[in-house]
């Protein structure tokens, strides 16, 4: 099973960062269940180093790398992610959101994703949110944002 999610690590870690490797490694015991595990990452242009060397925006997107693989290996019916793009520019939001996509299609993962990026809402299926109309009532509020797409655009007529 580590090898298994090294293996998806690496390659889900290539993909994140556009380049670059990374490996698992367990340190401290022979014994994995006394082991420490080590997350070694190179970043296209860096040198390879452990996870704390990295930015933030890095270990985000490490972690991630990390998250999925396991994924990858044994799928749950449901996630929730909290915040998890907040360290992370437009352009790796972007791979972020793509790469969640493609997770939930492979796995059937369904994704609950908390978060206050534009970018990320706008790739959701649907919204939830709380407003405050009167003071001291709050509401939820669900956007499907398919429906709201079809809404948005005319329609269009075929032409003749």
């Amino acid at each position: 099973m580590f090898a298994e999610v090294d293996r998806h690590f690496q390659a889900l870690f290539t993909r994140m960062f556009g380049g670059g490797r990374a490996h698992l490694a367990f340190v401290g015991s022979d014994d994995p269940l006394l082991a420490g595990l080590e997350i070694y990452a190179e970043p296209p242009g860096k040198k390879l180093a452990t996870l704390s060397l990295l930015s933030g925006g890095e270990q985000a997107l490490t972690a991630l790398s990390l998250i999925f693989a396991v994924f990858r290996c044994n799928p749950a019916p449901v996630c929730v992610l909290d915040e998890v793009d907040a360290p992370l520019d437009d352009a790796n939001v972007e791979r972020f959101c793509t790469l969640l996509a493609d997770m939930a299609g492979d796995t059937g993962t369904r994704f609950l994703v908390v978060t206050h990026n534009h970018l990320t809402m706008a790739r959701m299926d649907r919204l939830y949110g709380v407003t405050m109309q009167e003071r001291g009532v709050s509401r939820l509020l669900s956007v499907d944002l398919g429906t709201a797409r079809d809404y948005a655009e005319p329609p269009r007529i075929a032409a003749e």
